[in-house]
């Protein structure tokens, strides 16, 4: 399974490449045209924001996979172990939570926006809204994946945030505790 989900971490990355040049060639040309030429590419500017969204929530996905978003643990390295562990679960069940209410909202706001166009590209606003569904789907996966590890024991100690050690303690002695 960790396979799968990094071979669609891996996906997401490139994804978001494409989706970032295709912006700044977008947003390059745009601003070549105007100065030079006094006309523009009509749809650059609403693309270029949709494009930045998806690349946003895309990125935040991806991030999840890499643990690689920003916290503080300055009070929960000095716990230990098991209330380490208990700390983690907590803030992944936070996480779900928060996913929920993020797909529940992008969701509504797809229903509400299925119609509407938007006002340059002429396509469903409800493509923007999706970004954040799509999100919450997969981050959301994710999190519920990292949870199960957990609860098994089968997280590794980087898994769990033990890579830093408390202070006076080595590596090998935080694993053991």
């Amino acid at each position: 399974m960790t396979r799968i989900v990094e071979r669609l971490c891996r996906l997401l990355e490139t994804g978001i490449g494409l989706a970032l040049a295709l912006m700044v060639i977008l947003v390059f040309s745009n601003v070549v045209l105007r100065y030079a030429f006094n006309s523009g590419i009509a749809i650059s500017e609403e693309l270029a924001r949709w494009l930045f969204v998806w690349i946003t929530f895309l990125g935040a996905a991806a991030a999840i996979q890499r643990r690689s978003h920003m916290g503080t643990d300055l009070l929960v390295r000095l716990l230990p172990r098991r209330l380490r562990c208990v700390c983690l679960g907590l803030g992944q069940l936070l996480m779900l939570y928060v996913c929920w209410l993020l797909l529940d909202g992008s969701w509504q706001q797809i229903q509400i926006n299925l119609t509407t166009r938007s006002a340059a590209m002429e396509v469903s606003v409800a493509w923007f809204y999706a970004a954040g569904a799509v999100f919450a789907v997969l981050g959301g996966a994710m999190v519920l994946l990292q949870f199960a590890r957990l609860v098994t024991g089968q997280a590794t100690p980087d898994e769990l945030g033990f890579a830093a050690a408390r202070p006076g303690e080595t590596r090998a002695e935080e694993v053991r505790s």
